[in-house]
């Protein structure tokens, strides 16, 4: 399986898709709305990958942080939704904000992903709920329009995810640990609290 993939994004093409040269060899991925608007050719990236396998296809999903490709896995986990609709709802927002929704119970918010519908999207807010920890903040999420500014994942977040603690575990653990301290000392913090 390909964790991840480090190199120079060569081509944009359609909504999500990028092509990124890694070594010479280029790797088609298709990546949420916030990591394809925020790529620009000729850069160098790095994406955690997804490596979908269909008796027809072979898809590779790409994500900027460890977070959001954890988070899109527990998407395509639930009953009717696959990796088209999963990257969709990924689309809608960051990572974060996707999670907030999830969290708080915002159907609405999850139905305006391309391919959803109402019962999809009740269904992913009964199945991870309670998987995708506690709300950051209350109340209804807007969707961001496929604009993204600068990525707001949590490196400390990432970290926990990297060494093996599930979403909520982590989302849990960092619930108390002020915000401003540097990556090492949140992440620290969280493991004398977790």
């Amino acid at each position: 399986m390909i964790a991840h993939i480090r190199g120079i994004v060569e081509e944009k093409f359609g909504n999500n898709g990028l092509i990124v040269d890694v070594s010479g060899v280029g790797y088609e991925i298709l990546v949420p709305a916030p990591d394809f608007e925020g790529a620009t050719l000729g850069e160098e990236r790095k994406f955690y990958t997804y490596h979908a396998v269909r008796e027809n296809a072979e898809e590779l999903y790409g994500f900027s942080s460890l977070v959001a490709k954890k988070l899109f896995e527990l998407l395509i986990s639930v009953q009717g939704i696959g990796p088209k609709a999963g990257i969709a709802i990924m689309s809608l927002a960051e990572a974060e904000e996707v999670r907030n929704a999830i969290a708080n119970g915002d159907t609405a918010f999850v139905c305006k992903a391309a391919g959803v519908g109402k019962k999809s999207a009740e269904r992913v807010i009964v199945d991870l709920r309670d998987k995708v920890g506690i709300p950051s903040r209350y109340g209804a999420t807007e969707v961001k329009g496929g604009q993204a500014g600068e990525s707001e994942s949590d490196e400390a977040l990432d970290a926990l995810i990297a060494l093996g603690f599930p979403l909520k575990e982590a989302t849990a653990a960092l619930e108390k640990v002020p915000k401003d301290l540097p990556v090492e000392e949140r992440v620290r913090q969280a493991l004398k609290k977790g």
